[in-house]
Formats: structure tokens, C-alpha cells, sequence
């Protein structure tokens, strides 16, 4: 029997970190964008 994971499941388990790292930082870049724009109305 082997017990390593099959490379298909390691793979996509990587690929669903992956995406899920990319959403954090697409939503703090997000955020940091949305945060200049504001302290350029709210500086007014």
C-alpha cells in the first residue's frame, strides 16, 4: 500500500492555497487603494 498522496490531490491542494493567497492580497491592495482615495476626499 502506499501511503504518499497522489500527486493530482497535491497539486490541487496547492493550486487552492495559491488562489486563496492571491484573494488575501488582491483584497489588501484593494483596500490600500480604496483607503488613498478616501484620505483624498476626507483631506479636503
Amino acid at each position: 500500500m502506499d501511503s504518499h498522496p497522489d500527486i493530482a490531490e497535491v497539486q490541487a491542494l496547492q493550486r487552492r492555497r495559491a488562489q486563496r493567497t492571491a484573494w488575501k492580497v488582491g483584497l489588501v491592495a484593494v483596500a490600500v487603494y480604496v483607503g488613498f482615495i478616501l484620505s483624498g476626499v476626507i483631506g479636503r
